[in-house]
């Protein structure tokens, strides 16, 4: 069965995900959904000229009600349990749609279009976009090309550079895009291999489980890290700032839950759960050194997937550095490699290497 489309605001969405429905948008008690081929009527005829739209990729099979064709419409609220995907709406390009048996698919759906739905700014690009955020100008997870697209090194390289980023980086999550990282390591760029990694929600892992806290509770784990990470970088009191404070605007796009494990009421371990629809997202995973071993990163790991299964969440994705050892941990509580992305950057005088996205360091 192909999936279905539903045209949406992004605030209509994130709002829809706190309570766990989308809501008919008139007084007809109907969402009016389309097929692939049919998603730019309504955009032509609600929407003209938009470019900062989502496209909810609806799984019939998860509908209580069934469809009603011809027009497709679903009797009642969406719910937010039968989105197997959130994809921005960016026409003349084409959306990419995964099915909902397809991890890798999700997995890479809920990545890129986080970053798009959260930019401040998004430039077309060969191959995807630009996201750009000049408030974060440290970060390079916020200031890099996202591309799905196959493209070559040279358009790679020239679209970071000539794209007004604060850092000349690039994801590409095309498959075979590890003949392009490598080229562009020849010529002296960074490359590092992601992997992608998928389980289920459920079954629970055993043992105790963290608690939900204020993302404010964890702001000084976080500083500390980042301290640790970037110690001898220039403008490090900046940078740590920008690094830390980027973080409140997932919330705006994606619902967030932050879980914490506390010794003598200090956090010492804390992990980040994003849910966007069926699919979530484990990220930030992390424990003090002083605290691990101790089972603090299984706490916030089994609270992840409780909250995930508890939201209607059939499918749990992170990423984790290929060459570093958190996969191996990860593989070890049920987490399979589904694929890989790359992300490459030329390095840049005065700009800290290490200001990318969250890291997994879950000791532990």
């Amino acid at each position: 069965m192909s999936p279905l489309l539903h045209l949406c605001e992004p605030a209509a969405w994130r709002a829809a995900l706190t309570t766990g429905q989308l809501r008919p948008p008139s007084e007809a008690g109907f969402v009016h959904l389309s097929h692939p081929d049919q998603v730019h009527q309504p955009a032509e005829r609600l929407f003209p000229g938009r470019r900062d739209l989502v496209l909810l990729v609806v799984d019939p099979a998860r509908l209580a009600d069934p469809v009603r064709e011809e027009p497709a419409v679903l009797p009642g609220p969406l719910p937010t349990a039968a989105v197997v995907a959130v994809v921005p709406y960016r026409p003349p390009a084409e959306p990419v749609l995964p099915r909902p048996d397809d991890a890798l698919g999700r997995a890479l759906a809920l990545s890129l279009s986080l970053r798009t739905r959260r930019a401040a700014e998004v430039r077309d690009v060969p191959g995807g976009v630009a996201v750009l955020d000049p408030r974060f100008r440290h970060s390079r997870d916020d200031n890099r090309l996202v591309l799905w697209e196959p493209v070559d090194a040279a358009t790679v390289a020239a679209a970071a550079t000539g794209t007004g980023l604060s850092h000349a980086a690039a994801t590409l999550t095309w498959p075979g895009a590890d003949g392009v990282a490598a080229e562009l390591a020849g010529r002296g760029w960074q490359a590092e291999e992601v992997l992608v990694m998928a389980r289920p929600a459920t079954p629970p892992l055993p043992g105790r489980r963290a608690e939900p806290v204020k993302q404010r509770e964890v702001h000084a784990l976080w500083e500390a890290g980042w301290r640790a990470d970037l110690a001898g970088e220039p403008d490090l009191d900046e940078v740590v700032a920008q690094l830390v404070g980027r973080e409140h605007r997932n919330d705006t796009v994606v619902a967030v839950t932050d879980l914490a494990v506390r010794e003598e009421g200090r956090v010492v371990a804390a992990g980040q759960l994003r849910v966007d629809g069926a699919t979530a997202a484990v990220e930030s995973v992390v424990t003090e050194p002083a605290a691990r071993g101790r089972g603090h990163g299984d706490a916030v790991l089994a609270a992840a997937l409780d909250r995930a299964a508890a939201g209607g969440c059939d499918l749990v994705v992170l990423e984790a550095a290929a060459e570093d050892w958190p996969q191996h941990w990860y593989a070890r509580r049920g987490f399979a490699t589904v694929g890989s992305t790359w992300e490459v950057t030329a390095p840049l005088a005065g700009v800290p290497h290490q200001a990318g996205g969250a890291t997994h360091d879950s000791s532990r």
